[in-house]
This record gives structure tokens, C-alpha cells and sequence, in this order.
């Protein structure tokens, strides 16, 4: 991560399939900002009820607090003067105006985190995915590893034949997988 003067802000966006670490990492670097004794805001989407209400918790069980939200304008609503770290998860699942509210916060001076699917279970572009790629100052993409063959994965292979793009779950629901291996259940 390159040093840049602290009067600026800039986006950062850890993306990738379920089960590549996403979470963990977004968990990561909320840690390193209570180390550094930086007020950081950590948020979630009220519709991701998986595993505690009132935490971001990774597949492995690491957990930091965080506030529920419905809607990307309430982020703004919990910013004091002296929070300097936003961080988001499952940003997927908000609407485009998370992107307004994240180059707001940039603008403003903070860092602003946030981690989610950048492809939902067709492998097409997720929500806000796409632009918040775009702007974001830094990406970091990660894979996790292919259930069916073991090759890196990037997509995520949805296991029921539900047809709604938004579809909560774990383990119970998805699975990684590679490009060769992913399929689109009919």
C-alpha cells in the first residue's frame, strides 16, 4: 500500500467468488486501523443475517463489529468528524447510490474499504461491482480454489435453482468454482 497524505481519501475494493477471503481481509485491515488507533465505521447489509447480526464474521469465524443498514445513505447518518476508516461488506447487495456515498466519503478525506462479490451466480457483474472497481483507487481480487478440480476459482456456483439474483447463504448454498467447472443450474 503506498503512503499517501493523510487529507486524502481513496477507495479500496478487496472483490472476488465466495469462500476467497474476502471478509478475512476486509477483517484484516479493520484490524490494522484499531492498531494505528484510527476511528474506523465498520457496516453491513441488514439482509445478510448469516452467522451474528451484529458483526462481519468470515467463513472461518473471524468477526468485527458493525452496524446493520438498509440503505447506502444511512453510512452517512453514523460518520462523525474524527471517523477516519470506512469499511463495507457484501457491498454487492446495496443499490447503486453505495457508489455516490463512497466517492463522497473518498472526497471527504476518508478511506473507504469495501469487500464483495464482483460476479453473482450466472458469472455476470454484481450490483455497484463494476464502477466501484473503476474508481477505486486500489483492487485486490481474490480466488479461492475450485471444489470440483482444485484450479484457481472466480466464480460462484450457486447449488439450488433459485432464480432471484439475491439469494442469502453459505456453505449450504454455494460452492467456488473455476471457470470450466462453474455451471448454471436450469
Amino acid at each position: 500500500m503506498n503512503v499517501i497524505k493523510s487529507s486524502s481519501g481513496w477507495i479500496e475494493v478487496i472483490t472476488g467468488s465466495m469462500f476467497s477471503g474476502k471478509t478475512e481481509e476486509l477483517i484484516r485491515r479493520v484490524r490494522r486501523t484499531q492498531y494505528a488507533r484510527q476511528k474506523c465505521l465498520v457496516f453491513k447489509p441488514r439482509i445478510d443475517d448469516r452467522y451474528d447480526s451484529d458483526h462481519i464474521v468470515s467463513h472461518n469465524m473471524m468477526k468485527a463489529a458493525s452496524i446493520k443498514i438498509s440503505r447506502a445513505e444511512e453510512i452517512r447518518e453514523h460518520i462523525q468528524a474524527d471517523t477516519e476508516v470506512v469499511a463495507i461488506d457484501e457491498v454487492q447487495f446495496f443499490d447503486d447510490s453505495i457508489i455516490s456515498v463512497c466517492c463522497q466519503l473518498a472526497d471527504e478525506g476518508k478511506r473507504v474499504i469495501v469487500a464483495g462479490l464482483d460476479q453473482d451466480y450466472r458469472g455476470k457483474p454484481f450490483g455497484p461491482m463494476p464502477q466501484l472497481l473503476a474508481l477505486a483507487e486500489y483492487v485486490t481480487k481474490n480466488l479461492a480454489i475450485c471444489v470440483k478440480c482444485g484450479n484457481p476459482a472466480n466464480r460462484t456456483q450457486r447449488l439450488s435453482r433459485e432464480k432471484d439474483t439475491v439469494v442469502v447463504g453459505a456453505e449450504d448454498k454455494y460452492e467456488a468454482r473455476c471457470r470450466n467447472c462453474h455451471k448454471i443450474l436450469e
